[in-house]
């Protein structure tokens, strides 16, 4: 049985809220096709279940092997050996509706299931963040829900919230301005509000995503300023994953952040996690932005090579290496 499960929704959310599905290993799903993607030494299994869909599949698979090379270049690796999407249609319906991942499922160190609607066209595609999203998910332990209120998910949802868009910058596929924009416009609701009990305590959407995508940020960023830019929340994360902690594994948060300040040579995750985790803490985002270069105005933002962490803004999306390429080795029609 999977050790824990993602349940991501991607409408227009007010609220957070976790919709109950049946697990693959309990679904009878016919599969159509089946590819293999190369991504470094892994490959990843990609398997369409029967239904209609209006792009070709080789767009699909081009959309898939675009954000297995964002996670293999963040990470300087694929996070696990072998790893299964199965990608289901849906009827009727058009974009990507929902994203789940799994650790240790049938023999896949990762297992993610995308919902892609029928009529999902190219404009679909390239607005999707849910695929790269789900990958990140596979490059980090699972965390313990104690059922005593303590819920660590936020810093699964989190991380997989902040790296996406900052691995996409690093392969090309998003440019850095687009999405310095969007963390101007979306890292507030990640802070707290009336009743905060901290990360592990408060369980809203905006808390789970947007506050754990802002501990990474902020942990980014004083990585950075405490080793002079020569580390950040990248090698740490690298450590981690090389230290055999992705999704099939079951970790506490405290050793996971401890072998990632060891990587860094700094204590600011474990620190930062002991500030954070059952108290709500507020982020002077203004003076954030300042010091990083990033000046929001009315026609979007513009960077500013004199701020004092102007080098950190930039060494954040810069890829450390070369673009790691993902290509399909395999295909194998089982229906029409």
């Amino acid at each position: 049985m999977p050790s824990r499960r993602h349940v991501l929704l991607i409408a227009a959310l007010f609220a957070f809220a976790v919709t109950a599905m049946p697990q693959p290993d309990r679904l009878n799903i016919p599969i159509v096709a089946s590819y293999q993607i190369k991504v470094a030494d892994s490959v990843l299994q990609v398997d369409f279940a029967d239904g209609p869909l209006d792009l070709p599949k080789d767009v699909l698979l081009a959309h898939i092997q675009a954000a297995a090379s964002a996670v293999a270049t963040y990470y300087g690796r694929f996070p696990v050996p072998r790893a299964r999407l199965l990608l289901i249609p849906v009827p009727g319906r058009h974009g990507i509706l929902q994203g789940t991942t799994w650790g240790d499922m049938h023999g896949f160190p990762g297992f993610t299931r995308i919902r892609m609607g029928e009529h999902t066209n190219a404009a679909d595609l390239a607005a999707d963040w849910t695929t790269t999203h789900e990958l990140v998910h596979m490059a980090f332990p699972s965390l313990p829900d104690d059922g005593n209120g303590i819920d660590q998910h936020w810093m699964e949802e989190g991380l997989a919230t902040y790296i996406e868009p900052i691995a996409r910058v690093m392969t090309g596929e998003l440019a850095a301005q687009k999405i310095w924009s969007d963390m101007v416009r979306d890292m507030p609701k990640g802070e707290p509000g009336p009743g905060d009990q901290g990360l592990d305590h408060t369980h809203t959407w905006g808390r789970t995503y947007w506050g754990g995508a802002l501990f990474c940020l902020v942990a980014d960023v004083e990585i950075r300023r405490e080793t002079q830019n020569r580390k950040g929340l990248q090698d740490a994360l690298r450590a981690i994953v090389a230290a055999g902690g992705a999704i099939d594994q079951d970790w506490d948060l405290p050793r996971t952040l401890a072998i990632g300040d060891q990587a860094t040579g700094t204590h600011v995750l474990t620190n930062q996690y002991n500030e954070w985790k059952d108290k709500p803490v507020t982020v002077d985002l203004p003076r954030l932005w300042s010091e990083l270069g990033v000046t929001p105005g009315p026609d979007g933002i513009r960077f500013a090579s004199n701020a004092p962490l102007a080098n950190v803004r930039e060494a954040i999306t810069k890829p450390e290496g070369p673009v790691i390429p993902a290509a399909l080795i395999n295909r194998k029609e089982q229906g029409p």
